[in-house]
């Protein structure tokens, strides 16, 4: 199935106003939009505490979405401010860019690697091969997660593994790829190969890739770039408020 890149960007703010329980056009308004974090239906099953902050922006309004204890300070707070102002705040930890595919080429196989697609049966079985701290980001190790391994790349040289690309199915549109590559394989270009691989899979399937990392993590973000993707939105997803409520936040 072909996605033109307005579908693509369509889909994502229809699922990030979901996530974020607000509208779709919100993101293209002025200033801050306020949201009361709830448990919409199809919204991403990222894990939340009984208190709850998240604020991301495409690249005009800044929306906040938080439970309703925090909500008014948030308000007071960033009234005022402009958007590198919110994201700068002290109250905000945990800050990442994701990114979208941007009509992604098929990059060429490094030298000597041969890249081979996995689906979720043979995905599957790696979980018994691997320890958790094996391909910690390509892969959940858990049959049951809520987001689950769909689809994976895996690079060999010379029958051992090197590398590997996992997408899990973070909702019913949205797939997210993570990346792992053994030390000994790095700078040979092989996360590149894997992601563009997988990206290419993904859409191919009808389904939309994205990838996401910290806002600090330069060399994930060049994979992204050499992988064919391009930044779409960035987001806070935690935040500190231990000097305005007496529990501690989730």
């Amino acid at each position: 199935m072909d996605l033109s890149d307005k579908d693509i960007r369509s889909a994502v703010r229809s699922q990030l106003a979901t996530d974020l329980n607000c509208s779709p056009g919100d993101f293209d308004s002025d200033g801050f939009v306020f949201s009361e974090a709830k448990e919409n239906p199809g919204r991403r099953p990222f894990p939340r505490g009984e208190r709850h902050f998240e604020m991301v922006t495409t690249g005009s309004a800044v929306v906040v979405s938080a439970t309703p204890d925090i909500l008014p300070y948030l308000r007071g707070q960033l009234i005022g401010k402009n958007r590198d102002d919110a994201f700068s705040m002290p109250f905000v930890y945990g800050t990442g860019v994701c990114f979208l595919p941007d009509n992604p080429c098929p990059l060429p196989t490094p030298d000597g690697i041969e890249i081979t697609v996995l689906e979720r049966d043979h995905i599957l079985k790696l979980y018994g091969l691997y320890q958790r701290t094996d391909f910690p980001n390509a892969i959940q190790h858990d049959a049951a997660h809520p987001r689950p391994d769909v689809l994976a790349t895996l690079a060999t040289v010379d029958g051992k593994t090197a590398g590997m690309a996992g997408a899990s199915a973070d909702c019913e549109t949205l797939w997210q790829i993570g990346i792992d590559v053994r030390p000994e394989y790095r700078d040979r270009n092989i996360a590149a190969a894997l992601t563009n691989r997988l990206a290419i899979e993904i859409l191919e399937r009808g389904k939309i890739p994205y990838y996401g990392t910290a806002l600090s993590n330069i060399a994930s973000q060049r994979v992204a770039h050499r992988a064919g993707f391009k930044p779409a939105w960035a987001c806070a997803y935690r935040g500190r408020f231990d000097d305005v409520l007496t529990e501690p936040t989730g």
